[in-house]
């Protein structure tokens, strides 16, 4: 009789502990994106007024879902002559793709940070760029789409440039860069994901905060003067072909802060990937006229402005180190030019994965 019931008991108990096991939340899938954050540190210049320096950031292992740029200004009245050209991807860390539209590169591993002067240098000028080394059990493969435009050839007039994924894609990151290098007024003031779609004025308006899955990324080029042969370039980095990323979700994370608004003065901005947002993969930056997820793209009320950073980061603001895997913000670094600018705002990015493995 005593055997009979504990072999009652422990049987309930077996069925009731499978009934519990199936009921455990989170137990079904667990993201399996990994990113590892590499840069080289520092490169020194430009050294020369109306020049640009090119250095650049690669994965060992890994494939680049996006990547960043950080640069040093100095101090004194030359701060302003620092700033950012181009945050892109590369085939080999050199060579850039500059040349046909449409899927540019596969499997991509390297990043550049491309840094420019106008007419005022200083012996701290340098720049840093990142590379976002990304695994994943479904993402496997990746696909660069570049698209570019003769713009701005006005003065003081954003030159917009969108680059859309394939379809049945899901855009990892992208980067941009302006053209020619030796034009010290024309700089990149904004770079981030948006949608290929009459509600953001394919790729006028940027994601907006919470929004899932934009399929686009949009480059603004700045002169403070008319430039006949400016060039803006976007690229988008999305998943490879024949992939089902229906499982896959990334989710946009944004905000905006004033300024700035006092000329020859910078001004951060920081956002981050929250709890059940995946991991960071990407970000972007903007200095703008404010207002950039519901209007379409404004620029700042300064020819002068420019960025100077859009990097990972700490929640503080802080650019991360070499082999960081557990970064979960991104950083924008706007700055004004000598001129006020009492309009103008800072934005920030950032773009969080989840590939539902």
């Amino acid at each position: 009789m005593t055997g009979n019931l504990l072999r009652s008991a422990l049987s309930r108990a077996l069925v009731l502990g499978g009934v519990l096991a199936l009921a455990v939340p989170g137990t079904a899938y667990a993201n399996t994106i990994s990113v590892t954050v590499k840069t080289p540190g520092a490169t020194s210049g430009p050294a020369s007024a109306n020049s640009e320096i090119s250095t650049h950031a690669d994965c060992s292992s890994g494939l680049i879902s996006g990547g960043g740029i950080n640069q040093a200004i100095g101090t004194g009245p030359s701060v302003n002559g620092n700033h950012v050209n181009g945050t892109s991807p590369s085939a080999d860390g050199t060579t850039e793709y500059t040349g046909s539209t449409g899927v540019v590169g596969t499997d991509v591993t390297h990043w550049l940070g491309i840094g420019g002067s106008g007419g005022q240098v200083n012996a701290a000028f340098s720049t840093t760029p990142y590379a976002m080394c990304f695994t994943s059990n479904l993402i496997n493969h990746t696909q660069v789409v570049m698209n570019k435009a003769n713009t701005p050839t006005a003065g003081a007039t954003p030159g917009l440039v969108t680059a859309t994924c394939p379809a049945n894609t899901r855009l990892l990151g992208g980067g941009a860069r302006t053209t020619p290098g030796n034009r010290g007024s024309l700089k990149t003031i904004a770079s981030f994901p948006t949608f290929n779609d009459s509600v953001h004025g394919y790729g006028q308006k940027a994601a907006a905060d919470g929004e899932t899955n934009p399929d686009s990324w949009t480059a603004v080029g700045w002169d403070s003067g008319a430039g006949s042969s400016n060039y803006t370039y976007a690229y988008a980095v999305c998943s490879g072909s024949g992939i089902n990323v229906s499982g896959a979700t990334v989710k946009v994370r944004y905000t905006e802060v004033s300024g700035p608004t006092t000329g020859s003065t910078g001004r951060t901005a920081t956002v981050g990937c929250g709890q059940g947002d995946g991991n960071l993969v990407s970000g972007g930056a903007a200095i703008s006229g404010g207002s950039v997820t519901t209007t379409n793209f404004t620029g700042p009320d300064s020819g002068g402005d420019h960025l100077n950073g859009s990097f990972p980061s700490t929640a503080g603001g802080a650019a991360v180190s070499d082999g960081t895997t557990t970064a979960a913000y991104w950083t924008a670094f706007a700055h004004t030019g000598g001129q006020s600018s009492p309009g103008t705002h800072t934005d920030a990015w950032a773009l969080c994965a989840d590939d539902g493995v």
